[in-house]
């Protein structure tokens, strides 16, 4: 365990001495044998029922694992499980959202139409949802009419809980926020989807990924009104071979691995955007101040160049040119800086003409 696991630990309770450790492994040691004992009792029963034939048996196991099952009822199961799973979630981000910043406007009218949807959707079970759903699609016709009551049942009910979501995150982010932008000029609803919502959006992030877990699990009520999912699929294999018990026993353990990649990815995902960064950018360099500076080569340049000539001396014919300066060179410590004549600068009123010089010498 690492020192910041220990120090938030610490926060909420005492860190537990020694003879707490020694109680605390003696109690997980009598929980485990406990375990054991009632796995041990359960295998025992199955292998020995009362009535009906050994669940233990490779008779019973063989055709629920054999791959005719996996390529005629698991697979197509599990595609219609994560089908229907996929579009339910992709609607309910968007009716979560949706509702969700609806029930954050400043118009009491929207507002209060948005809580009483999400307030309905949320009270509503969702069995219910999809039984009523799926008789009024058969009634008016509708292809696959099961799929979409399943669909628009687990949008409607998760769908309000990420819209409950998405109001917890906003309302608590720091007031300062809207200030801030209030300050800059944004109105409400600028702050709102621009400021608060991205924010909120993270904030929730972890919660609506665990929030996935719940809508793959609830695909399997559907098979009450007939959609052939993975749980529908495995009990009509069972039947045939009259072995629903290890039917569904795969079943669970599909649905547990699943589940629990999902777990994972929700833990990993918090850490994930608590440790992000921007990209690394190069520091803005700053020019030296003092001329005599080392690296400051055109400065040093500029101060030969007029610093007092000795014993009266005539001032160069051509002007020193630099190329370039420390105000608008950005990498100025990786730049070259060529210095010499430059024959194409333009000549003012006090540098001496080179005619007259010549005139000079005729004379």
């Amino acid at each position: 365990m690492t020192m910041a696991k220990q120090r938030e630990q610490s926060l909420l309770f005492d860190t537990p001495g020694p003879k707490a450790l020694k109680k605390i492994r003696i109690a997980n040691i009598i929980a485990g044998c406990i375990f054991v004992i009632c796995i041990i009792a359960i295998l025992v029963r199955l292998s020995n029922p009362p009535e009906g034939e050994n669940q233990l048996s490779w008779t019973l196991w063989n055709p629920a694992l054999e791959s005719e099952a996996w390529v005629d009822f698991y697979l197509p199961g599990l595609w219609m499980t994560l089908k229907a799973s996929l579009l339910a979630v992709v609607g309910s981000i968007v009716f979560g959202l949706f509702f969700g910043l609806c029930r954050l406007l400043p118009n009491f009218i929207i507002r209060s139409i948005s809580a009483i949807v999400v307030e309905f959707c949320r009270a509503v079970p969702v069995l219910m949802l999809m039984i009523f759903l799926w008789r009024a699609f058969a009634l008016s016709g509708m292809k696959e009419s099961s799929y979409w009551a399943v669909v628009l049942a687990l949008i409607m009910y998760n769908g309000s809980v990420v819209a409950e979501l998405v109001r917890s995150g906003v309302g608590n982010l720091p007031n300062g926020q809207r200030e801030a932008s209030l300050a800059l000029g944004l109105n409400e609803y600028q702050s709102l989807t621009q400021i608060e919502m991205p924010q909120a959006i993270i904030a929730m992030m972890p919660a609506a990924v665990t929030q996935l877990v719940v809508v793959l699990k609830d695909t399997a009520l559907g098979s009450i009104i007939m959609y052939t999912d993975l749980l529908q699929e495995s009990r009509r294999l069972g039947s045939m071979y009259f072995n629903i018990l290890q039917t569904l026993s795969v079943a669970a353990v599909i649905y547990f691995l699943i589940c629990l990649a999902l777990s994972w990815f929700a833990q990993w995902l918090p850490s994930h955007l608590k440790n992000r960064t921007a990209a690394p950018t190069e520091p803005e360099p700053v020019a030296p101040i003092a001329i005599m500076d080392p690296s400051n080569v055109n400065q040093m340049a500029v101060a030969s160049e007029v610093k007092e000539l000795p014993y009266g001396g005539t001032p160069r014919k051509y002007h020193v040119h630099h190329r370039g300066t420390n105000a608008s060179i950005h990498h100025w410590r990786h730049t070259r800086y060529l210095q010499g004549y430059d024959e194409h600068h333009l000549k003012t009123g006090d540098e001496p003409e080179e005619n007259d010089d010549n005139n000079a010498e005729n004379n």
